[in-house]
């Protein structure tokens, strides 16, 4: 369906209004035809199912100047993604299939490098991988630097910061015990820490539904476990509420500093705030893939709003950040830069000392083969609403991650607009 923006001139005739047929034939020729949110969804989704190259002509006639936040938003993202895996096409595959440069080949090389900046973009947005490095590598420079602030303030001071934090993984005051009521002491820590965090949230990005604040936390079921279920989110909507099933079988790896962050991730203000928002006023499935890193992008900022007034929960949060910086540099050494699997893995325990609970160094070592560039563009997309978020004063902020969580995920390039 299309409208005309603006009214027809008319003049009055007998008493009555009639459109004068001259105008009418000269407005209707002179003012573009605007795409109603019918016509932008109807479009995206017939580009959906073409080849990329079919897509972005069919997608190529919206003017997005004149579309609503949303929709402008899922024909941005529709047509950089698609726009990529044309380009993609070339390796053969696409972004489905791995790509791994021979070794002492330099025109092979050169081709692994051009195939990683493409997918590392695919979810992301634009980005270069060594522009992106370096920044990575400033960031992980500056929680080292943080985390030895923290442990010197809690009394330990020697050793790297790695070796630090092995050591505190293991002191017994802040692990919980292997049985039923191990476990749920650590839920009951983790209920206590979302009930407070429900109270922040307006504070940290302004007023939300409360619907999409109603959530809870449990552990596994025994008979989950058996099934080898991993955690796992139950986004809330505005007639369900959500939670998180926390995977608590290995419990003694999860000592309570660990925790507070985890709420702030998976709960509030995290995932079930974002995802529950988006839910109920979905973008474009190619947007969804398009701009996939934004998801845990916005799960990992929503750790920093937290307050840890606890230094030893403060280091927790600060391990969960180095850890996923950990892994993007590691994502961009191997695939961009050749390096081993050992020598993956030694930079890796040489940045976090302890691997996080669900991602042991050698689950990741597997991981990071199969998924190139979704553990750099997860945390690279938290380093761009960062710096979206200072650029704001406080107050500011809070509007602008409202912006952020109404109208659905956004690549890096939307996320000033």
């Amino acid at each position: 369906m299309w409208s005309l923006p603006s009214p027809i001139p008319s003049r009055k005739r007998e008493g009555r209004s009639e459109v004068d047929r001259r105008s009418f034939l000269a407005g209707a020729l002179a003012l573009p035809l605007l795409p109603s949110t019918t016509d932008t969804r109807a479009a995206l989704d017939e580009a959906a199912a073409l080849p990329p190259s079919e897509a972005l002509v069919r997608l190529a006639a919206i003017d997005t100047r004149k579309l609503a936040t949303r929709e402008r938003l899922d024909v941005e993202a529709a047509r950089a993604g698609l726009a990529i895996d044309r380009d993609l096409a070339r390796f053969g595959g696409g972004a489905k299939q791995g790509y791994r440069p021979e070794p002492g080949s330099m025109a092979r090389l050169a081709q692994g490098a051009d195939w990683y900046r493409l997918l590392l973009g695919r979810s992301l947005g634009t980005v270069e991988p060594r522009a992106a490095q370096a920044r990575l590598a400033q960031a992980m420079t500056a929680l080292q630097a943080r985390a030895d602030r923290g442990f010197r303030a809690i009394g330990l001071t020697r050793g790297s910061v790695a070796d630090r934090y092995r050591a505190l993984w293991q002191d017994e005051r802040f692990l919980f015990a292997d049985d039923d009521a191990g476990r749920a002491a650590a839920v009951a820590a983790m209920t206590r820490e979302l009930d407070a965090a429900r109270g922040r949230v307006p504070v940290q990005v302004g007023a939300v539904p409360a619907w999409a604040a109603a959530c809870s936390v449990r552990a596994l079921s025994p008979a989950e476990i058996a099934a080898g279920k991993n955690g796992y989110r139950i986004v809330p909507t505005p007639t369900a509420p959500g939670a998180y099933i926390v995977d608590l079988r290995d419990v003694r790896r999860r000592p309570a500093w660990t925790l507070p962050s985890v709420v702030a991730h998976e709960l509030l203000p995290g995932h079930m705030i974002q995802l529950g928002l988006e839910g109920a006023a979905p973008p474009h499935p190619l947007r969804l893939t398009y701009a996939a890193a934004f998801v845990e992008g916005w799960g990992i900022q929503a750790e920093t709003l937290a307050p840890y007034a606890d230094p030893h929960a403060r280091l927790g949060h600060l391990h969960w950040l180095i850890f996923r910086v950990g892994r993007a540099l590691a994502d961009i050494g191997f695939h961009h830069d050749g390096w081993s699997a050992d020598e993956t893995r030694a930079r890796l325990v040489g940045w976090q000392g302890e691997p996080a609970y669900f991602a042991p160094f050698d689950v990741e070592l597997a991981r990071i083969p199969r998924e190139p560039a979704s553990r750099a563009a997860e945390a690279l997309a938290w380093l761009g609403i960062a710096d979206g978020a200072r650029r704001s004063s406080v107050a500011g902020a809070r509007g602008y991650y409202q912006r952020l969580l109404a109208d659905g995920r956004r690549r890096t390039e939307q996320l000033a607009g």
